[in-house]
């Protein structure tokens, strides 16, 4: 198949402030693969944008001439409810794929931020991920095999149509988080979840982090399932969402269970929100996720909540303006957001936070960050004991390093 003409780029297609010169707008795996193999011809360098929510992850490329679009790759190819799955075009937004999945009372249990610009390939190439994560699972566990384009234009395909077989799963696995830079994504295979039948949220509000950690102890001890824990971060305390969802007796069961493990009174009580102060406290979360010029992911055990707050935040939130700060307390996640002031005074204190968590192998990460910030740090902070191994997995796949050349972590 001949190549798609591309169009000349506009400032708009610019990564991180490099402008590519063409953009290409495939309509099928077929016409990518074949811009890709043309490309190759031409050495030229490749980037690969869908719904841009995460456009600011890593450096800016090395090199760029051309960008793939993938928007017009956006159709269910394959829906087969009685077997749970999916095979989904790497295009289409999660808002489009859960609305064609409603009517069959299912759901792919993921939730990023920005649902209705996130694409499928966004999401497994930056391991996007919401607070569900904590009852289904990353991407990675949801993921069933997928179509992707290798940097020579050649279509292949990795891992199974089938739930039960999990024979080959590691090439889905391996581009999951790899941010283009092994190959274009083209459609995937999912294993699907039903709808919840009904959702409830209770609400712990001003707790400090030994409290925080406390409640989450009484869940696990209780058995309770929750599919999202969040304790977001107000005026030096944490109020903590939990929210469970499923068939309408189970959540009703596991919210007064958690009622009740907490106290009708005093000062450790929980409240179950209505609807309207539910979503409110849910769409406090969303906007956190995605506000302010500096966005940082942190990784710590979930019971370092403590020192987290003590030592780590406050030092780390008061070089920024409007800070904030929320946890994903079943998880160790927590996520920074906030404007940069001053970025010398911004990266000193990353470096400290940095240097802290390193000493129980946790770390931070720069989701989103100003030019004048990213000159004085590195966005993905020191490099992994395994990047060599992921150097050498890149060259096999990509030799020539045309794929989103130094995006990722390293250089790579």
């Amino acid at each position: 198949m001949t190549a798609p003409s591309g169009r000349a780029a506009t400032a708009g297609d610019a990564i991180l402030g490099v402008a590519p010169a063409v953009v290409y707008d495939p309509a099928s795996p077929e016409e990518a693969a074949a811009v890709i193999k043309e490309t190759a011809l031409e050495h030229k360098s490749l980037a690969f944008v869908g719904g841009a929510t995460d456009i600011d992850l890593g450096p800016p490329p090395s090199r760029l001439d051309a960008v793939v679009k993938t928007g017009r790759l956006s159709r269910v190819l394959e829906h087969a409810p009685s077997d749970q799955i999916v095979v989904v075009e790497a295009g289409a937004t999660l808002a489009a794929l859960q609305e064609a999945l409603a009517p069959h009372g299912q759901q792919l249990a993921l939730d990023p931020p920005l649902p209705g610009r996130a694409t499928v390939g966004g999401i497994l190439a930056a391991n996007a991920f919401g607070p569900r994560r904590a009852r289904y699972g990353s991407v990675r566990d949801l993921v069933i095999g997928l179509s992707l384009v290798r940097a020579d234009g050649t279509l292949a395909r990795g891992g199974s149509k089938v739930v039960k077989n999990v024979a080959g799963l590691d090439l889905p696995k391996l581009l999951v988080g790899s941010l283009g830079t092994l190959g274009l994504i083209v459609s995937t295979t999912f294993r699907l979840h039903p709808l919840p039948e009904d959702s409830a949220t209770i609400l712990a509000p001003g707790r400090d982090a030994k409290s925080v950690r406390a409640l989450v102890a009484k869940i696990r001890d209780a058995q309770l399932e929750p599919t999202s824990v969040v304790a977001i971060w107000r005026e030096g305390a944490f109020d903590v969402g939990v929210r469970f969802e499923g068939f309408r007796a189970g959540v009703a069961d596991q919210r007064d269970r958690l009622l009740a493990l907490q106290g009708n009174g005093g000062a450790q009580a929980c409240e179950s929100l209505d609807a309207a102060a539910a979503k409110a406290f849910w769409e406090r979360h969303d906007t956190l996720r995605v506000e302010g010029t500096l966005r940082a992911k942190l990784t710590a055990l979930p019971n370092a909540i403590e020192e987290i707050a003590e030592d780590l935040l406050p030092p780390l939130l008061s070089v920024l303006e409007r800070p904030g700060f929320l946890w994903y307390a079943t998880l160790g996640l927590g996520f920074v957001s906030g404007d940069v002031g001053s970025p010398e005074s911004a990266a000193s204190a990353i470096d400290r936070t940095r240097r802290l968590l390193a000493r129980s192998d946790g770390s931070l990460t720069l989701s989103a960050a100003p030019g004048s910030l990213r000159a004085h740090v590195d966005v993905w902070g020191p490099a992994p004991s395994s990047l060599a191994l992921m150097k050498s997995v890149k060259e096999r796949l990509d030799p020539d390093r045309r794929l989103n050349p130094g995006r990722f972590v390293g250089g790579i």
